[in-house]
């Protein structure tokens, strides 16, 4: 099995979730951030923009490098493929059939999360490239020129060193399709946290806010002090003899006839023979306890798409056949259900994962 597809099972589960957007540049997007992206996009988080060099054959699993990889922020590539341009970089000994070419814009810290497992575990080398503008001379039908650009590149062990690449644009206007990938936001605020206590992915930090002054309660007015009432004298008390209050007497309830009483049955007799000694206890206690059936959940029902249908059937057909996972992408069909999974929101890789394991 090749390297790429044992990077996708050790990763595991998903960290982010990856998107298409065509007709689109990674500058757009920067600008647009804020209004389509909101808390998710901290304005304040440093960004830069590196290169990465990976073998053709794995082009579709850099697109959703994201879903795998914990990030921060939101992450934004863009793939450009040299076509007049080609003997430039064939001039430097590079064959630019053999690789896909990709530019990546990330906040600063999410560099190392982006790029830890490429470089630990399948040797991905590390250096510095120069972007330059294409010369006028190869006679493009449109190109913009801009300065030259020296930044981190990084390369799969398998293609050789390139010191200098060239674009009709620069990195961050190359018209196409962008493939951003977001955070959840659990990785989101962890990220922000280690940003501000490493200090490299955040500008300023934000001021506390005051704290409100405490309300002083009015003291109580106190209470008007009440006069005792005035004491007879003992002259007046030793003449005057108290009063007979007499107290009006209580009214009589009228007598109701008791019924005559009854000669218990025998079928009361055994009753009250069976019946249980009386327990001293509160009414609680006592109360009978009624037992409550409650009803089975329901099974849950997962309902499938007629896209992931389609997904599982074309999975299931490669596996019968007893093609490698790694060899997927190099089907024709699997472009076309790729683009359409990601514009309905459909993670393909987890369904991958399933039905090979199943297998």
């Amino acid at each position: 099995m090749a390297k790429g597809w044992n990077r996708s099972l050790s990763l595991g589960a998903s960290m982010g979730i990856t998107a298409m957007i065509p007709d689109t540049t990674i500058g757009q997007l920067t600008q647009e951030a804020g209004k389509r992206w909101g808390e998710i996009w901290d304005v304040n988080a440093a960004r830069m923009c590196i290169m990465l060099l990976c073998p053709r054959k794995e082009r579709k699993m850099m697109e959703l490098h994201g879903d795998m990889v914990e990030h921060g922020q939101p992450v934004m590539a863009s793939f450009h493929r040299p076509r007049a341009e080609a003997p430039l970089l064939e001039d430097q000994g590079f064959d630019t059939r053999a690789a896909s070419f990709q530019f990546v814009d990330l906040a600063t810290a999410d560099l190392g999360l982006w790029m830890q497992h490429l470089v630990t575990n399948e040797g991905w080398l590390r250096g510095s490239i120069e972007i330059s503008s294409v010369p006028f001379s190869v006679g493009l039908p449109t190109q913009r020129p801009f300065e030259t650009i020296k930044t981190l590149y990084f390369r799969h062990p398998s293609l050789p060193p390139l010191e200098r690449y060239f674009l009709p644009f620069p990195p961050d206007s190359l018209p196409g399709k962008c493939f951003v990938s977001l955070p959840r936001r659990a990785a989101a605020e962890m990220a922000r946290q280690q940003a501000e206590v490493l200090g490299v992915g955040r500008l300023e930090k934000p001021k506390p806010e005051p704290k409100p002054e405490p309300v002083q309660e009015p003291t109580p007015s106190p209470e008007a002090e009440v006069e005792p009432p005035a004491q007879p004298k003992s002259e007046d008390l030793s003449t005057e003899a108290p009063e007979k209050i007499e107290l009006p007497k209580a009214e009589l309830a009228p007598s109701v006839p008791l019924p005559p009483p009854v000669a218990p049955s025998p079928a009361m007799e055994r009753a009250s023979t069976d019946a249980p000694t009386p327990v001293e206890g509160s009414p609680e206690e006592l109360a009978p306890v009624k037992h409550v059936e409650l009803p089975e959940p329901e099974p849950e029902v997962t309902t499938q798409s007629e896209l992931e249908i389609e997904l599982r059937g074309f999975f299931q057909e490669l596996i019968e056949a007893g093609v490698e996972p790694s060899s997927f992408m190099d089907d024709h069909r699997w472009e076309d259900l790729s683009e359409r999974a990601l514009a309905e929101g459909l993670e393909t890789w987890p369904i991958l994962l399933e039905m090979t394991a199943m297998g």
